[in-house]
């Protein structure tokens, strides 16, 4: 074996096996317990079950949502019961070693550009487009991560304003303590409180997407024009060579066609906006990306 990845959400913590073609070998899921010590106690075990199936120790890489103060180790989470504690190193401690700890988006943008639909270009862009707004950049196979390990965090950038006044749009508050996060406007929940804001009617993004000739077509057009100045902003810092998207709004029928041209629409002249992509890894994104992180952290 190469290394193992855990996918590790608000449900399910599961570990994956994969061997050196990084193909997967085996999985061995299991409940996220809702109580902290419990949960610690959860991964170091499907550690040892990865440990136990190759019969040595091996890279072990986790992917989770949340942040991970560099300063003070603490845990910053929505979906987990770990807010306030120092998850990582808990984790390290009950596993009598190190175990490279990920942000999900980012673990889903390492395994796009390398094994996915990245592969072949240098610079590329992952945008999970889903209950929240998260996302990676990866140059060269590396994921460009800083001091803080927030680069990517895309979904809490402010919305733009030109828009937000043009249609009148309340300015959301968001769930990480500000107001006017881009993700309050083109998350699944997002979009839901955009049909909401402008028609009355609660519907759910699927609805939407399935009335956008219809009752839903303004609705349909602004979250475009929204998302697509993200993509552009995207695109005038990092100049990808393509930007891949994830999550559950990625999977709705036309949304790549759809982006495409409002994204065009918000470049500058006439410039090309950037080239739009499915992701192609499927569930095995993120422990493929967390065991790829892990594994070349432990060949550098």
């Amino acid at each position: 074996m190469t290394a193992a990845g855990i996918d590790l959400g608000g449900t399910k913590c599961e570990v994956r096996l994969f061997d050196e073609a990084w193909t997967e070998v085996a999985r061995h899921r299991t409940a996220t317990p809702q109580t902290y010590g419990a949960l610690v106690q959860t991964v170091a075990g499907q550690v040892a079950w990865a440990e136990a199936q190759c019969g040595s120790k091996l890279p072990v890489g986790i992917g989770a949502a949340g942040l991970i103060n560099p300063h003070t180790g603490i845990t910053l989470t929505a979906n987990l019961p770990a807010t306030g504690r120092a998850f990582p190193s808990d984790i390290n401690a009950a596993c009598g070693r190190a175990i490279t700890y990920v942000n999900d988006s980012h673990a889903m943008a390492l395994s796009e550009a390398v094994f996915g639909a990245g592969q072949g270009h240098d610079t590329v862009i992952s945008l999970i487009l889903g209950t929240g707004i998260g996302g990676g950049v990866v140059v060269k196979q590396s994921l460009i991560s800083g001091p803080t390990a927030t680069g990517g965090e895309v979904g809490h950038t402010a919305a733009p304003a030109h828009l937000i006044a043009q249609h009148n749009l309340p300015v959301y508050p968001c769930g990480c303590g500000r107001q006017g996060c881009i993700e309050t406007y083109i998350s699944g929940p997002g979009m839901a409180r955009l049909a909401k804001t402008l028609t009355g009617k609660d519907v759910t993004p699927q609805e939407i997407a399935a009335r956008r000739h219809g009752d839903m077509a303004e609705v349909w057009a602004l979250w475009c024009a929204l998302t697509a100045e993200l993509l552009h902003s995207l695109t005038l810092m990092v100049d990808p060579n393509l930007i891949i998207l994830g999550g559950g709004l990625s999977q709705i029928n036309g949304v790549i066609p759809a982006l495409s041209k409002a994204a065009q629409t918000a470049q500058i002249g006439d410039l090309p906006a950037a080239h739009l992509t499915l992701a192609q890894g499927g569930d095995s994104s993120g422990a493929r990306g967390a065991a790829y992180a892990a594994w070349q952290e432990a060949n550098t």
